[in-house]
């Protein structure tokens, strides 16, 4: 069976494609019903964000609020907020999948977050073979988030940046797979569509 959504090293691939199926079928289950402002996916709640609001505006509304700040501080002090709520959306919607599918091994875990990722739109993510999953203090994931919803915005608002702009696709990452190791993880964006790098 082919992954559709996400690309992971053959070691992974069996529990991708099962949480992969197990995603769609939850995705199927749509409904966008705006006569009560509603939107449900699988019997949740979700709403739907202008991806740009979320990042380029979040700073520009920043910088208003605090005149004080120079750019770069603005900036710093705009991701740090950006990070830290994507981390904890991560991580609840982790503990959600995890509830509801009951799944134990950690792999299966990690799989329904890039998949997850993909389907509501924040992007696609290719996890590379150099990464090292496992419950200890050696877990290393290194990935790409292609089409990042912040590089697009980035781009088609302010054009090329010099500095990278995906705080909400790190912290979410983080916060799931957090959750779905155990472990008190962190991620960093190191190359940015944004800002010219080639990933």
């Amino acid at each position: 069976m082919k992954l559709d959504t996400v690309e992971v090293p053959e070691t992974m691939k069996e529990q991708f494609e099962s949480a992969e199926e197990y995603v769609r079928t939850y995705f199927r289950d749509l409904s966008i019903n705006p006569d009560q402002g509603t939107i449900t996916v699988g019997g949740e709640r979700y709403i739907i964000l202008r991806a740009s609001a979320p990042s380029v505006q979040f700073l520009e509304t920043v910088q208003c609020m605090y005149p004080a700040l120079d750019e770069d501080e603005a900036r710093e002090a705009a991701s740090r907020v950006q990070y830290d709520f994507a981390r904890a959306i991560g991580k609840a919607d982790a503990r959600h999948f995890i509830e509801v599918t009951g799944v134990k091994d950690v792999i299966e875990r990690l799989s329904a977050g890039p998949i997850h990722f993909a389907y509501t739109g924040w992007a696609r993510v290719v996890i590379l073979p150099t990464s090292r999953p496992t419950e200890n203090e050696m877990f290393f994931l290194e990935y790409d988030h292609i089409n990042t919803f912040e590089a697009d915005s980035w781009l088609s608002t302010r054009g090329e940046t010099d500095f990278c702009t995906c705080y909400w696709s790190a912290g979410y990452s983080a916060g799931w797979c957090s959750e779905s190791f155990g472990l008190p993880l962190d991620a960093r964006e190191v190359r940015c569509r944004s800002r010219g790098d080639r990933t």
